[in-house]
């Protein structure tokens, strides 16, 4: 395999897209020319636009952090931050990156798209028979969280499409604090679990406690183990938790990871990294050649919820064109930040577009969308 940095090298800079195929993230695995049928004048537009396009504030997250809560109470940090290094990006084509800019092999936090990596990461469990997405989270983990009347009928799928209802606190955090909550209004508060929706870290944190119990080990093992290293990912990506948040498994004190960074943590990765899981799902969870996560669980990731249409396991779905008007109704994506971090994946036009750090995404979707052809 090559150097992390010849590999970054080769990666075509926007201001001269090159004429050849650019770093190829799927080796051994030809998927044809990765221009064929891209403009490539509206696709260096589309970029120059976007590197146009920076978040402020992000060179000082704490203090960014503390704008974007809305949490009337609650509100400290309790997981570490990092800096921002500016927008950044890839598009790739055919498994081939064709366009990047800013600083793409730069780890950034992730924020709410660390929610589509935890899903997949479930994926392992569901794989190795541990996991039934139907089937009571209490059947397989002996969490207090899954005791009582409700907690009982919390299934798997239930934590990771967001429908779970529990109501209780972890690490600190009360789910009745988080502000997200309540901004779409589809919550049935004090209904069943499966009967609404609600976007609420406290839960999603909830979800990362019973995988990791489930699975016996940190979470970001699993992943790199399991995903990223078979998927030549950086070793620049890193997975954090809250100052408490740990568990004991058979006497060892495991640390427990957030789901996002509404209070701090969460996935650390780069655009080029994330890119490279986007390319995994597109493939139906084959890399190489190599199967990596059944094609199974790609298609549940992406099975939309029957409460929430738009949303799939802790991936968001466009079918309807409800999360990105302006893009195709092929894509799905993860996203964080109100799409400021943002891995798109259009299987229409075997296309996989990284975002970090770039507002107004869905204005860059749309145009690099325009720039390719349908067809894969």
């Amino acid at each position: 395999m090559a150097s992390r940095s010849s590999q970054i090298s080769r990666i075509p800079q926007i201001a001269q897209i090159p004429q050849g195929v650019g770093d190829v993230l799927e080796g051994g695995s030809p998927f044809g020319d990765p221009w064929q049928g891209v403009d490539r004048e509206r696709l260096a537009r589309a970029v120059r636009e976007q590197v146009a396009r920076p978040v402020a504030g992000v060179d000082d997250m704490a203090s960014y952090l503390a704008a974007q809560v809305a949490d009337i109470s609650h509100r400290e940090v309790v997981g570490p931050l990092l800096d921002g290094g500016g927008a950044s990006g890839v598009v790739v084509r055919r498994g081939a990156v064709i366009a990047s800019w800013g600083e793409p092999g730069r780890a950034e936090m992730a924020y709410s798209a660390t929610k589509s990596v935890l899903s997949l990461v479930a994926g392992v469990a569901f794989d190795d028979g541990l996991l039934r997405l139907d089937e009571p989270v209490s059947d397989s983990v002996g969490l207090p969280q899954f005791t009582d009347s409700p907690g009982r009928a919390i299934t798997w799928r239930h934590l990771l499409d967001q429908t779970s209802q529990w109501e209780g606190e972890l690490w600190g955090k009360p789910t009745r604090v988080d502000a997200q909550s309540t901004r779409e209004g589809t919550e049935s508060a004090g209904g069943p679990p499966g009967e609404g929706w609600a976007y609420n870290d406290v839960r999603v944190n909830l979800t990362a406690l019973a995988l990791t119990v489930l699975l016996g080990r940190a979470l970001p093992d699993v992943l790199r183990d399991r995903i990223m290293t078979p998927i030549g990912a950086s070793d620049g990506w890193s997975w954090h938790g809250y100052d408490t948040s740990v568990v004991d498994i058979d006497g060892v004190r495991v640390p427990v990871v957030s789901g996002g960074a509404h209070w701090g943590g969460g996935l650390w990765i780069s655009a080029l990294d994330l890119a490279r899981i986007g390319q995994l799902c597109l493939r139906e969870g084959v890399w190489g050649g190599r199967r990596v996560v059944s094609r199974r669980w790609i298609e549940e990731l992406w099975t939309p919820c029957r409460v929430k249409p738009n949303y799939g396991l802790s991936w968001w779905l466009n079918d309807d064109r409800t999360v990105w008007p302006s893009a195709p109704a092929t894509g799905r994506c993860a996203r964080g930040n109100g799409g400021n971090h943002l891995l798109w994946v259009d299987p229409a036009r075997d296309l996989v577009v990284g975002s970090r750090w770039g507002a107004d995404v869905e204005t860059l979707l749309a145009d690099v969308s325009r720039a390719v052809a349908p067809g894969g």
